[in-house]
């Protein structure tokens, strides 16, 4: 008898969801060999608290977390799975001037952190240079305001200047195979461009936080464990994992969705490798039933944190007796909630459990707050969250 299976056999918004029994004994016997102080944690993030209750999580129209491109949508390399149109929703700051005024906006508007990105050269790199001083200047007026950036590929100095500069996060995909540099992004360097990248980040004191992108390969895992290897080698403080979507791909050469076994196979290794880490499913997955499976298969393996969760997961979670915390990231962007995973330890709201079941149970709740579920606050706070 598969014990986890059953579980999720009760959690309604799971039904029709088919996982694969093989695979979930193997994640069950896994988790039951884990050990690590993030082992058994799971902290979901969602746009708003009020999700659960009614079973909908909708975005709150705000933006705790803008991205800012200093390029606004251009990039040189066009790379299959992006062809830069996920620049252009982006706030422009194409000169340093534009970067002050734009968080000084986006800081009266109420906005507590940023990504800043841009499109790359040839080479891999985005050219911030002209940037560092108006960066420090942000840092040095708002301590507080975050900053994320994008690093793209760097050298040692670079690694420095941003250090230098302030930022509170350097985020980079890792990419582990050659042909996948090559073909979807369309780049000459290597994987050992990429590992240095990273190594030299972590030398830094910055937070340090690589992506891996599943499925990056046209839809096929290529590169991913030797992704994984290499942040093995380099311990960065936390990882975000995505799932590729590919809305842009050219049609001579298309994506196929990942096949969420394989998904659910690669956390179960991210996990047993990493079992000190944050480990993070960032908000890039595909819709649909899908998502519910690579969901599903994100809390049984044990990942630390789901970014915008399909329906059910916190229940699932709560069966299957992890310690569970939702905090409510106000934010549509996905940076914002995985720069949180890894700067509030003890955050999220610990919730009341069996109240939550029962209320699952007999719920057709009305929309709007929690309906009675009692929260468990501990201290923490709901500040700046959707109401």
């Amino acid at each position: 008898m598969n014990d986890w299976l059953n579980i999720a056999g009760m959690v309604e918004p799971l039904e029709g969801v088919q996982l694969d029994a093989d695979l979930v004994a193997s994640m069950e016997r896994q988790f039951d060999g884990l050990s690590g102080e993030r082992v058994g944690r799971v902290n979901f993030y969602t746009p708003t608290f009020k999700a659960y209750a009614t079973s909908e999580i909708a975005g709150c129209g705000k933006s705790a977390w803008p991205a800012v491109s200093i390029t606004g949508g251009d990039c040189k390399l066009q790379c299959d799975h992006c062809k830069a149109k996920i620049l252009e929703p982006m706030i422009p700051a194409r000169t340093p001037e534009q970067l002050w005024s734009v968080v000084n906006e986006q800081i009266a508007g109420g906005a507590q952190g940023m990504l800043i990105t841009g499109g790359s050269n040839y080479r891999n790199e985005v050219e911030y240079d002209a940037y560092y001083p108006t960066i420090r200047r942000i840092k040095d007026t708002f301590p507080e305001f975050r900053i994320a950036m994008h690093t793209a590929l760097v050298d040692m100095d670079i690694a420095r200047r941003m250090e230098d500069c302030g930022i509170d996060a350097a985020m980079m995909d890792v990419i582990g195979a050659q042909d996948t540099i090559s073909q979807v992004y369309h780049l000459r360097r290597t994987v050992d461009d990429f590992e240095k990248t990273l190594e030299y980040l972590v030398s830094t004191n910055l937070k340090v936080v690589p992506h891996i992108v599943i499925g990056l390969h046209y839809g096929e895992l290529l590169g991913e464990w030797n992704a994984l290897e290499m942040i093995r080698r380099h311990m960065p403080q936390a990882v975000v994992l995505v799932v590729v979507m590919p809305f842009y791909a050219p049609e001579h050469r298309p994506f196929v969705t990942p096949d969420s076994r394989e998904v659910g196979r690669f956390f179960m290794d991210a996990r047993k490798a990493l079992p000190d880490i944050p480990l993070l499913l960032g908000c890039a997955r595909p819709p649909g039933r899908v998502k519910a499976e690579i969901d599903s298969y994100a809390v049984m393996a044990g990942l630390n944190g789901l970014a915008h969760p399909s329906d059910g997961m916190v229940e699932l979670a709560a069966r299957l007796e992890r310690d569970v915390r939702v905090t409510p990231a106000c934010c549509s962007i996905a940076i914002g909630d995985e720069v949180m995973a890894i700067e509030t330890e003890d955050a999220g709201l610990q919730i009341d459990i069996e109240q939550i079941i029962a209320q699952e149970r007999a719920r057709k709740a009305p929309a709007g707050a929690l309906a009675g579920i009692r929260i468990v606050t501990e201290g923490q706070s709901t500040s700046g969250c959707c109401s």
